[in-house]
């Protein structure tokens, strides 16, 4: 068999699968194949595209070729409900990646089995994966379980334009918690500022502000930079700005962010900083991030 020949040929190549860092041998059986439309996790939320889009440095559109099932004594520790399948795709493009990539690739992925042990329909699906570059050139790893997803055009659309804004210039930095947090009150009830500083993974200057003033509804909006300018408004909810607050600020201001204000002040910047939070809303996430 011709798959077999290749897969043999290859030895599997010390491919390395993102849910077991086993060795696999070169040796394989056929697996009998049903039609069923779910090989790849549905309706991908905006957080979780961003999540897998943000940690693979290669992003692909393949056309499945070949599919070999790999016999339980050579997959090693694979999730429940699901068999470890060697793969070999054609490219039909190529999303992001630096380095280009092979106009045929192979990757190891667990796919998910029915009720009768039967894995889906894959030969011939066209799918978007997120992967890391192999052991050598034609091989790919994929960064998670489930970064393999449908090749719909809607979904490539999605994918563009989130890496797009990945990679666009002033983009938002990653957020990896909070800095200090600082409260003016006004010369009136009700009246005051706080400003809270977010710490990133670059040092890029982010924070927020917080308004309230007396019979309206508390005014707040995020800065990329060292000023608060009048331009700054709150996030576009589904942007990427949102996501690196929604998936990555902590539900209440720490301690050592107040740590140097009065008890007063400490307890108007945890409600200004709580106004933030109830505004962004869910991060959105239906898996682990990768």
């Amino acid at each position: 068999m011709k798959s077999a020949t290749r897969l043999t040929r290859f030895g599997l190549a010390c491919l390395i699968s993102a849910a077991s860092p086993a060795v696999f041998p070169a040796f394989a059986q056929n697996e009998k194949v049903v039609t069923k439309p779910s090989f790849g996790p549905a309706g991908l939320s905006y957080a979780d595209m961003v999540d897998l889009a943000d940690k693979a440095p290669l992003v692909a559109h393949v056309r499945i070729r070949n599919i070999i099932a790999l016999k339980p004594v050579q997959a090693g520790i694979v999730p429940s409900g699901h068999k470890r399948l060697f793969v070999e795709a054609d490219v039909a493009g190529l999303i992001r990646g630096d380095a280009g990539i092979s106009p045929i690739v192979t990757y190891l992925y667990d796919a998910p089995i029915d009720a009768r042990g039967k894995i889906p329909k894959l030969k011939k699906a066209q799918v978007i994966l997120f992967a890391r570059p192999g052991n050598r050139p034609s091989e790919i790893q994929l960064i998670a379980p489930d970064a393999q997803i449908p090749a719909t055009p809607a979904e490539v659309d999605r994918v563009k334009a989130v890496l797009s804004a990945l990679v666009a210039p002033g983009a938002p930095p990653r957020i990896i918690g909070l800095g200090d947090a600082f409260h003016v009150a006004g010369t009136i009830a009700g009246e005051g500022e706080t400003q809270i500083f977010l710490r990133t993974e670059n040092g890029d200057p982010v924070s927020l502000s917080i308004l309230r003033r007396p019979g309206q509804a508390p005014h707040w909006a995020v800065a990329l930079g060292e000023i608060m300018d009048e331009a700054a408004r709150p996030p576009e909810p589904g942007s990427l700005l949102w996501y690196r607050m929604a998936c990555s600020l902590p539900g209440s201001l720490p301690a050592r962010s107040v740590r140097t204000l009065s008890v007063q002040d400490a307890e108007a910047a945890r409600a200004d900083y709580a106004v933030v939070i109830a505004a962004l809303g869910s991060c959105g996430r239906t898996r682990p991030p990768a």
